[in-house]
Formats: structure tokens, C-alpha cells, sequence
């Protein structure tokens, strides 16, 4: 496949205005829109690789691990990013580090994107001011949902449309002839170096001292049973034992803790009671 056909691209800018609208379950959207896992996903349905698209998404998932959205904003957004990078990766054969050097420029065009919507809902305020002081339901629900979400697809659908569909060939047949050269190596490793500083992040915000353990545990198996193939399943099967022991243990240890100072206070009240 050397392009996306006028269909191919709809369906999947349809798909991210969707998302960036909260059209898609309200706030539940919201998951769709922080991880790039579901946008990738759409991706390889649309373009029949679904394997390789996961793949592409995988990588790119890693740069996202340790990001905020305070207030809902986010500095890069990672559905445009995947919906843009996934299909650039599959119609130009990139490596997974490649299209995350794709991703990220193409995420932060998105973030402003997103801006500029919340800039276009502000010429709704007005008409929502008039709907709550007539107490007029109907008006109130299209002025915070129904006109909301058409000004989203609106913005979203052409540009991510031509961004597809005139775009991504254009940038895969760029990096197809650059295959081999130095610019490709570089874009590699600045997309290895992506993914590592996501994981960093990750560790920083949801990292104790006390449970870093786990995490080399976790690193150090992989690497050890590497050579036997081992899948995902089995080692989310050793994740969870391990965590249940952890939690037994810790909760064991609580118990008795809690029985010793029963014992404790006990004893205290009867020395307190013969004084």
C-alpha cells in the first residue's frame, strides 16, 4: 500500500474527531484520548496490519506514560499523533523508533489544535448565558454538547483528512528515500531516547523507593528469559502472583501489628487498674 485511499482517511479522521470531541461516551473519551493505544488500533483495521500498528502504537504509548493533562490540556495529544505517525510507519516500513520521532512534532501541532477548539467554543458562551437565564433545557444541551461536538468535527476531520491523505504518502516516500543515511539513524535513536524519558517519567511521578524493587525485578526477568520467548501473558500472570504475595504479606504483617498493640494497650489498662 504506497497511499490511503479518500475512505481509508475519512474513517480515521472521523475517528479522532470523535475522540477530541468527547463525542465517544463523554468523559470516558478521555481515555481514548490520552493513550494512543485505540487510535493505533483503528489504524491497523483500517489499513489491514493491525500486528505492525500495534507495534508502531506501542512505541509511541511509552512517550505518554508520565503525561499530564491539567485542566484537560495536554502539551502533546496522542491520538492526532498516532492517527498521523501509525500510518506514515505502515505505508513507509518505518521502525517503531522512527515513527516516534514522527509522532511527536505532529502531537504538539495537535495540542494547539485542541487550543484553538476551546477557542472557537468560546463564541458559544454567549449563547449558553442565554439558555440558562430563559432555563431553556433543549438550549442548554446544544449549547454545551450538540454545537461543541459539530465545531469539533468540523475542525478536526478536514485537516486530519488532508493530513492523511495528502500528507502521510508524502512524508513516508521522504523517509523511504532517506532509508539507510544518517538522518534515518538519528530519528531512531531520538525516538529510543523518547520512549526512555516517557518510562523515566512514569518511575518519577508513580515511583516509591520502596517499590522500585519491583520494577528491576520486572526488568532483570525480562532480559533473563529473553531468550525463551516469553509472552506478555505469562509475565503478567508472574506480575500478578507476585503481587498477591506482596499484598498477603503486607497484610499478614498489618494484623500482627495490630494484635501486638491490642496486647500492648491491654496490658497498660491492667498495670494501670492494680496501681
Amino acid at each position: 500500500m504506497d497511499t490511503l485511499t479518500v475512505v481509508q482517511s475519512l474513517i480515521i479522521a472521523l475517528w479522532v474527531a470523535a475522540v477530541m470531541s468527547r463525542w465517544l461516551g463523554g468523559g470516558a473519551t478521555l481515555t481514548l484520548r490520552f493513550s494512543p493505544l485505540m487510535t493505533g488500533l483503528v489504524c491497523g483495521i483500517v489499513m489491514g496490519d493491525v500486528k505492525q500498528a500495534m507495534i508502531v502504537t506501542a512505541a509511541i504509548q511509552l512517550i505518554y506514560m508520565g503525561v499530564f493533562s491539567p485542566g484537560g490540556s495536554m502539551p502533546s495529544e496522542p491520538a492526532v499523533a498516532a492517527a498521523v505517525a501509525v500510518p506514515v510507519a505502515l505505508l513507509g516500513g518505518l521502525k517503531p523508533e522512527a515513527a516516534i520521532s514522527v509522532a511527536v512534532p505532529v502531537g504538539l501541532l495537535g495540542s494547539y489544535l485542541y487550543q484553538f477548539r476551546f477557542f472557537i467554543n468560546t463564541f458559544l458562551g454567549k449563547y449558553t448565558d442565554r439558555a440558562v437565564e430563559s432555563m431553556d433545557d433543549r438550549a442548554i444541551r446544544r449549547s454545551i454538547i450538540t454545537l461543541p461536538t459539530i465545531a469539533s468535527f468540523i475542525l478536526f476531520v478536514p485537516l486530519i483528512f488532508i493530513a492523511l491523505y495528502w500528507g502521510a504518502p508524502v512524508i513516508a516516500d521522504v523517509i523511504a528515500a532517506l532509508e539507510g543515511t544518517v538522518v534515518i539513524h538519528i530519528l531512531e535513536v531520538v525516538g529510543g531516547g523518547l520512549a526512555a524519558i516517557g518510562i523515566a517519567t512514569t518511575i518519577y511521578v508513580i515511583g516509591r523507593k520502596d517499590y522500585l524493587v519491583f520494577f528491576f525485578l520486572a526488568y532483570f526477568l525480562s532480559v533473563i528469559f529473553k531468550t525463551l520467548g516469553v509472552t506478555m501473558v505469562t509475565y503478567a500472570v508472574l506480575g500478578t502472583l507476585i503481587a498477591a504475595m506482596f499484598v498477603l504479606a503486607k497484610g499478614q504483617a498489618a494484623d500482627k501489628a495490630q494484635v501486638s498493640s491490642s496486647d500492648g494497650a491491654t496490658f497498660d489498662d491492667d498495670d494501670d487498674d492494680d496501681f
